[in-house]
């Protein structure tokens, strides 16, 4: 019984999940829509989108080992991506809100030339599916160990859910998946904390009964200098990961761009508290795990406290997490590929048309490749050894220059592509060579140290270095009157198509609106059917109804807005969709 409701629920949530995706297929007009909502996304629907593409299962996976094993450490080592998000917010953010580059891949062309841009578009390419790949796994696992299904179609099917809904609608079918799986795994989360409170009979016996040093903010290896190191790290990773740029370029503003840092700075310096304490009570029922079962702690104690639907409610907001993170890389891969290959060197004089058709086929392609990498993880270490490995190698190398380029007027394409080449060569020796060759080997925050401080030193010599030789180089200058001209188009907005961009946006809130009101209410019938917890759970439903006022709300005001707009561009009034009949 509990496996099937928890089935039902899944395919039920998944299904709906998949048909508002698929919504956003006629609202794609152009490139500029498709890959950032026309640069006019709300800046709140940015920071919850990039807050939910930021962690997927393995959050719960890994970090929820540590949790176990070490306690209080886990929400340590997660707040240094809320100080990453902080002074990404405050200081990098907005700069790349006034590049008016539609992508980091644009910018890093513009401003630092082709080789270095050619350079860091393949690299980021490979690297990110490669990571997105392997973060696609342990969700297929966890469903397939908990409902019984066979991992390989699982993953499968898995993946081909992720891929269409982002293929089809682009941006704001990406971030509006965001938001509602935001919401119903908040809303898991939310349920579970207190029934594992209740399961180890409440706070003060949870805190009494846990091992000694559970509470303290370092633990074990995680050390002050881990922290540190993951602290920086997180800066040029927030600030400057390909994927996250785009929701700083996607809001209408520098300013906005801000608050969308800001924003998911104040949510992971929340949620890291509520998600860790479920796996940290589970140490206190169960402390008997060992070596890789640990990574089992969350789904051990969901499966404990979860009455029947509740179980496929946590799974599904397990798995859209993932899908998140995965989603928003295959939009940025495929948004590279589609401006910065195809449209520069292969096809310069493609029709809008052409490229929106190779923006759909490039997402099924490298979506497909995504697939294949998480089958293959299990043979390849496993994914947290996969991820954390690449992002030491590739993070700083990667990131850290085209974040100073936002700066600097110093900063050559030469200089950038060197600094690049040798710190992401030396970090490549140090993590495949040299423990193999000579068995000496970097501890975890040596190679955070290494792979980030390193270029961030060289590119400190290097401005030092052109500080009196120059005011500013060729590149630098280049790049501002280029820039300059481009400013000047952008001013020129064709009227029609101004009006087009925000009557998507006002659609995306209506989606958006519609898909909390069906949550609220699929939450109220689990509340009816669940053993524990049922008045808990009809309260999150509550709250979750009084949420979707929010966006129709906003929704209703844009509606007023168009109506006005299309009187003065002489067009129907006819901005109704079957979604605003529903929710009206």
């Amino acid at each position: 019984m509990s496996t099937s409701l928890d089935t039902l629920v899944i395919v039920v949530f998944s299904a709906f999940i998949l048909c508002m995706g698929m919504l956003f297929a006629r609202t794609g007009r152009n490139i500029k829509s498709f890959f950032a909502g026309g640069e006019a996304v709300p800046w709140f629907i940015g920071g919850l989108s990039l807050f939910m593409s930021f962690f997927s299962a393995g959050t719960f996976v890994a970090w929820g080992s540590i949790a176990y094993k070490y306690g209080w450490v886990s929400v340590t080592i997660q707040w240094t991506m809320a100080f990453g998000a902080l002074i990404a917010g405050l200081f990098i953010a907005p700069r790349w809100k006034r590049t008016g580059s539609l992508t980091a891949a644009a910018f890093i062309q513009q401003r630092l030339g082709s080789s270095v841009h050619k350079l860091y578009v393949y690299i980021f390419m490979a690297v990110s599916l490669f990571i997105k790949g392997a973060v696609l796994y342990p969700v297929a696992r966890l469903i397939s160990v908990s409902l019984g299904f066979p991992l390989m179609p699982a993953t499968v099917v898995l993946g081909i859910m992720m891929i269409a809904y982002t293929a089809v609608g682009g941006l704001w079918a990406v971030m509006v998946t965001d938001i509602l799986q935001f919401v119903v795994l908040t809303a898991a989360v939310l349920i579970i904390l207190p029934l594992s409170l209740q399961k180890v009979g409440g706070f003060s016996a949870f805190t009494t009964q846990a091992p000694d040093a559970f509470f303290n903010v370092l633990n074990g290896e995680y050390t002050i200098g881990f922290v540190m190191a993951f602290a920086l790290y997180h800066i040029f990773y927030i600030g400057g990961n390909w994927t996250f740029v785009q929701r700083y370029t996607s809001v209408d503003s520098a300013r906005s761009a801000k608050k969308v840092a800001l924003l998911f700075a104040l949510l992971y310096l929340i949620s890291p508290v509520i998600w860790m304490l479920p796996p940290m009570i589970y140490k206190v029922i169960n402390p008997g795990l060992q070596g890789l079962d640990t990574e089992n702690a969350y789904l051990r104690i969901c499966q404990l406290v979860l009455p029947p639907g509740l179980m496929g409610l946590m799974l599904t907001g397990m798995y859209f997490s993932t899908s998140a993170t995965a989603n928003t890389t295959l939009n940025v891969v495929s948004a590279v590929f589609t401006n910065d290959v195809y449209k520069t060197a292969i096809n310069p004089n493609a029709s809008e048309r052409q490229l929106m058709k190779v923006a759909r086929l490039s997402s099924w392609f490298f979506g497909a490749f995504m697939i294949f990498i998480a089958l293959i993880v299990p043979s390849i270490g496993g994914m947290v050894e996969v991820v954390l490995s690449i992002a030491a190698v590739t993070a700083g190398p990667l990131l850290a220059p085209p974040i100073w380029a936002l700066y600097s007027k110093r900063l050559s394409g030469t200089a950038a592509f060197c600094i690049s080449i040798v710190t992401l060569g030396l970090n490549i020796v140090c993590k495949l060579i040299l423990p193999y060759t000579i068995a000496f080997k970097l501890s975890r925050a040596q190679e955070m140290v290494l792979g980030v401080g390193l270029p961030l030193l060289l590119l400190l010599l290097n401005e030092w270095y052109q500080r009196n030789r120059l005011a500013a180089c060729t590149d630098y200058t280049r790049y501002i009157g280029e820039q300059r001209e481009a400013t000047k188009e952008a001013q020129s907005i064709d009227p029609q198509e101004a009006y087009a961009i925000k009557k998507q946006n006002h659609f995306g809130l209506q989606v958006i609106a519609f898909s909390l009101l069906f949550t609220a209410l699929m939450l109220f019938g689990l509340s009816f059917i669940a053993t524990t917890g049922r008045t808990l759970t009809a309260g999150i439903a509550v709250a979750i109804l009084f949420a979707a006022i929010i966006p129709l709300l906003a929704a209703r005001r844009s509606k007023q807005r168009l109506a006005q707009e299309a009187i003065r561009l002489h067009q129907p009034q006819n901005i109704s969709t079957p979604v605003t009949t529903i929710v009206s």
